[in-house]
């Protein structure tokens, strides 16, 4: 090729100049289209973490429980009593957004091989996802195929999906964000590695053959979505769940048998990552006889075999002595089981073809692409969001009409639409559905359990990116607290626009500095996470989105706290963010759906304070001496107490002494700011009224602010002289299909 060709062809596959020659510099040779494919592949943004990886040493990752942190295909915390936690999160927003059912379904099925590779057995799915605003067609038909793909594929891998969240805003359209988590069990003696070693030993590929779909799908996740993403609809990957259900079960029964050395998942860029991941750890060479390999299609060339990212695959390392009894175990299952290459001595992720070598480069160099650490300025914008002025801000006639119109809000709505079509009980170990504050899961034939929430506040880090990171990794503590789990590690999935502008990169960093400050104050170890950027259409870049999701863990499963009210004549109290004068209308709820804006800063996160009333509700929840708890979030404090009435079917009335309190208090005046106002570190609790003087006791430690607010029962929601409506019209406001 001359090189203007040269140009042409690195351009197209996604590496710039200066990339370009790197590898020259590296190979000290010009590569071949096979090598350029592997680096291209392997130094893109999805798997190269060029722009983010200089950023992400800022999260702490050590901690008491951590077994595995970073580096591997999943983060594992111990549990006890031999047990531990191996979980990640990973997103797949632009395959989504072109193919979004099979976007969908194969993010769970990625996520879940990752948790496989561990060696543990996939137990619970959670799924974080933002689109744009309900009103436009294509939002609609994206949210409806996305959750389909969700349910579709959990529903028949028969791993439970047990939690997520969902909002929508003007700013995803058209790049709707898809991010899912896996947890899984495992005794602590039977952690894997995707290390390579032993050099003679074999490298086995086990589960579906191999096509042409996905190919350059790690390329097209690190670009913006144009008019012309919709045509590479060929680089979303086409999944199959019954595949991946025996491809979990082989691999498990290998495990058992002590028949792998080690296991590595096959995502984005297909073999080549795997293999070229496996000896960059183990400091060994593999080779690959794409000729061996399985197809669906005829004619694939090596280069399409090696980056393929088709679904439902596996790559073992296993010592020769064992490889028959491998081979018939695959075949039981039903499965692909062949072996493609060996390990060997010499470095490189080399790839045979009919007996000859057509492509060789060192699988260090694979693994280590360039990072890129871009000026951090301050976007103008930050300084131009105008606050939220009372003066000029009409306070509503109607508080019913309120209420109501914000439990009717897509954001605030109930989510039972989406989840009543993700079977949430298969392998039978879920304790607390969908709907609480966080999903709730035992360990079979013991009496400890964990808990998993997965949070992200798109808004929140637009408005104000280090604080709204902060927040972020605060809600989820918060929202493992109120279900009585201790917190004790972090995956995350940073989801934000391009890091070349300005503005992008700034927001990025931003976000990580408050993640990792909350992470130090909470002590929860950032183990895994993934890094999803160039998230912009020709509208725009998204609200910058980091997604944290968070493991908890219960002693006993049975002290469990969920946010429904139970009892008639029960108490509630208010306690945390409520009575400071911190509480907010900036950035909240309210201002979006009833004002319709969305401007002001939100109150700054006080992570001190914040883990002490987390600390202290949890405290109550495990003692057994409360039972109900749930956080005040989006919508403010009147919105949680609704929601907890809606969600026991039963109703509640404030005081009158306390809904004057809050107004003239916390609201200064305004009725609207002190129901709907919002502000980090408030929780509502509820127990019997006997229990008061335990409860009192508790709370009179450290000083925490807290109110009585009012009496569980009835049918219907009162609060003063403000709002006073039946349960069942609450209800239908609130349970309103999403998918209407």
């Amino acid at each position: 090729m001359d090189e203007l060709s040269i140009k042409d062809t690195y351009t197209a596959l996604g590496l710039s100049d200066f990339e370009y020659d790197r590898i020259l510099e590296l190979m000290e040779r010009p590569p071949n289209f096979l090598e350029l494919s592997l680096f291209s592949v392997m130094w893109s943004e999805h798997c190269g973490y060029k722009n983010s990886r200089p950023l992400l040493s800022r999260f702490p990752n050590d901690g008491p429980r951590v077994l595995q942190g970073p580096g591997e295909n999943a983060g594992v915390v111990e549990v006890g009593d031999g047990w531990a936690l191996a979980f990640k999160v990973e997103s797949h927003n632009h395959p989504s957004a072109v193919e979004p059912y099979e976007g969908a379904a194969t993010g769970v099925g990625g996520i879940v091989r990752d948790i496989l590779a561990m060696g543990a057995r996939p137990v619970a799915v959670l799924d974080s996802l933002r689109f744009g605003p309900l009103d436009e067609e294509r939002n609609r038909y994206l949210f409806r195929e996305v959750v389909r793909g969700i349910g579709g594929y959990g529903n028949a891998v028969g791993v439970p999906t047990v939690g997520g969240e969902v909002e929508f805003d003007r700013s995803y359209s058209g790049n709707p964000l898809v991010n899912a988590m896996c947890v899984g069990l495992i005794r602590t003696e039977d952690l894997m590695s995707a290390k390579a070693t032993g050099e003679g030993n074999l490298v086995v590929l086990i589960g579906s053959k191999t096509g042409r779909d996905g190919i350059h799908g790690a390329t097209f996740a690190s670009d913006e979505l144009s008019e012309e993403s919709e045509s590479r609809r060929s680089n979303v990957q086409v999944g199959d769940p019954f595949a991946e259900k025996m491809a979990i079960e082989c691999c498990l029964k290998l495990l058992e048998g002590n028949l792998l050395v080690s296991l590595q998942d096959l995502g984005a860029a297909g073999i080549t990552s795997s293999a070229s991941e496996m000896a960059a750890k183990g400091g060994v060479g593999i080779e690959i006889e794409t000729d061996k390999v399985p197809l669906r299609e005829s004619g694939m060339e090596p280069w399409e075999i090696m980056i393929s990212e088709s679904q439902e695959r596996m790559l073992a390392i296993v010592e020769p002595d064992d490889i028959e009894k491998v081979l018939a175990l695959t075949e039981r299952y039903g499965l692909v089981g062949v072996v493609v290459g060996r390990v060997a001595g010499h470095g490189e992720l080399r790839v045979i073809h009919d007996g000859e070598v057509v492509g060789g480069v060192s699988a260090g160099h694979l693994a280590d692409a360039p990072t890129y650490e871009r000026e951090v300025v301050r976007p103008k914008y930050l300084d131009e969001i105008p606050k939220v002025n009372l003066n000029k801000l009409p306070e509503p006639d109607d508080f019913n009409e309120v209420l109501l119109k914000l439990l009717g809000s897509p954001n605030l709505r109930s989510r039972h639409s989406i989840y009543e079509q993700y079977d949430h009980e298969v392998q039978t170990n879920t304790v607390v559905r969908p709907g609480a504050d966080a999903a709730v899961m035992r360990i079979k034939g013991t009496k400890r359990g964990f808990a998993a929430t997965i949070d992200g506040r798109g808004r929140h880090c637009y408005l104000d990116p280090r604080g709204g990171g902060a927040a972020t990794v605060a809600e989820a503590y918060g929202n493992l607290s109120c279900v009585g789990a201790e917190p004790v590690a972090v995956t995350d999935c940073l989801n934000f626009g391009s890091p070349e502008k300005p503005d992008g990169y700034f927001q990025l960093a931003e976000c990580i500095e408050g993640m990792a400050e909350a992470c130090e104050v909470f002590g929860t170890p950032v183990v895994s996470g993934n890094v999803s950027l160039f998230n912009e259409t020709d509208r725009g870049a998204i609200f910058p989105t980091p997604v944290v999701g968070m493991v908890g863990i219960f002693e006993d499963v049975s002290r469990h706290a969920t946010p429904r009210f139970k009892r008639e004549g029960d108490m509630a109290v208010a306690l945390g963010g409520v009575g400071s004068e911190g509480v907010s209308l900036a950035g909240s709820e309210y201002l979006s759906v009833v004002h319709g804006e969305g401007s002001g800063s939100p109150p700054e996160v006080n992570l001190a304070v914040e883990k002490k009333v987390s600390d202290l509700v949890r405290g109550m929840v495990r003692s057994g001496l409360i039972d109900t708890a749930h956080d005040i979030s989006g919508g403010g404090e009147v919105v949680a107490v609704a929601e907890m009435a809606l969600a026991g079917g039963v109703g509640f009335e404030y005081e009158e002494e306390e809904v004057g309190r809050m107004v003239e208090g916390q609201g200064r005046g305004r009725a609207d700011l002190a129901f709907f106002g919002e502000e980090s570190g408030g929780f509502v609790i509820a127990f019997p009224e006997e229990k008061w003087d335990d409860v009192q006791e508790a709370l009179g430690v450290d000083g925490i602010a807290y109110d009585t607010i009012g009496e569980v029962g009835g049918d219907r929601f009162k609060v003063g002289n403000f709002i006073d409506l039946p349960l069942s019209e609450m209800k239908e406001a609130y349970e309103r299909d999403l998918f209407e």
